[in-house]
């Protein structure tokens, strides 16, 4: 994976070159981030050099609180979240607990993430914290193709070094000033414990067979399965293969 250092937005990354299968997953095709909205023009023309369209999993309130200030590349407004959040920090939810949810009552929104990434477009999928909704579609298209899953989670468990220490303090405290009585409430939106990510897909191939069982069972066509294998997974780039380099690549590159 290829850390990219765009001002304004958190944990951007190209998920490429990790192992899948006899192959590695295409570089330059998926990326991934927290929210765009703090970018300048400078980064919003990076933006969209990397990216033929984003996939925002945002809510409509997220969104209009904080618009994504692009032009020229299609936006996919995936709603992953039904109702509030603020019930996951009530209900006293922990992390798998919030996957879990998520791939109970929000497959279609899921399914048609991984259907755009399947286009074979450089795609950019984002929410706020770029943690947990992109997380769990990011490791669903990449399950789905056979990438290496210790890869998979380590990208995931990458995500909250990616956020700055002085932001994810601040958060913590906010979370737990404002929900006393949860118990996940400062880890939620700050935390990304591999674990977390290990035990969610456990739980996946126990209850639809695989990542890949799942998509098809929530509408993805085999055609579609077949097209995110063309888009993500280049059986030509043996897994013997030295791996691409993990770079920092600057806003002016």
């Amino acid at each position: 994976m290829t850390v990219i250092e765009v001002e304004g937005v958190v944990g951007l990354r190209d998920v490429g070159g990790m192992p899948a299968g006899t192959g590695r997953v295409r570089t330059g095709r998926l990326f991934r981030s927290g929210a765009l909205a703090g970018i300048d023009a400078e980064g919003a023309a990076r933006i969209s050099a990397l990216a033929r369209r984003i996939v925002d999993l945002r809510s409509i309130e997220e969104v209009a609180a904080a618009p994504t200030p692009i032009d020229g590349v299609p936006i996919i407004a995936l709603p992953l979240y039904h109702g509030s959040p603020r019930s996951f920090f009530e209900q006293g939810y922990d992390l798998v607990g919030i996957y879990r949810h998520l791939l109970a009552e929000s497959a279609p929104e899921l399914v048609a993430a991984v259907r755009a990434i399947a286009s074979g477009e450089p795609t950019l999928v984002h929410c706020t914290a770029g943690k947990d909704r992109t997380g769990l579609v990011i490791a669903l298209a990449l399950c789905a193709v056979g990438a290496d899953r210790d890869a998979v989670i380590a990208d995931y468990a990458l995500t909250a070094a990616l956020i700055p220490e002085a932001e994810r303090r601040a958060t913590s405290e906010r979370l737990r000033r404002a929900y006393p009585d949860s118990p996940h409430a400062a880890v939620l939106a700050t935390d990304s414990p591999a674990e977390a990510m290990r035990e969610t897909l456990v739980a996946l191939d126990r209850d639809h067979g695989s990542a890949r069982a799942f998509l098809a069972a929530h509408g993805l066509a085999d055609a579609e399965l077949d097209a995110l294998d063309a888009a993500l997974r280049d059986s030509h780039a043996l897994i013997d293969a030295d791996p691409p380099a993990t770079t920092d690549i600057g806003v002016n590159a």
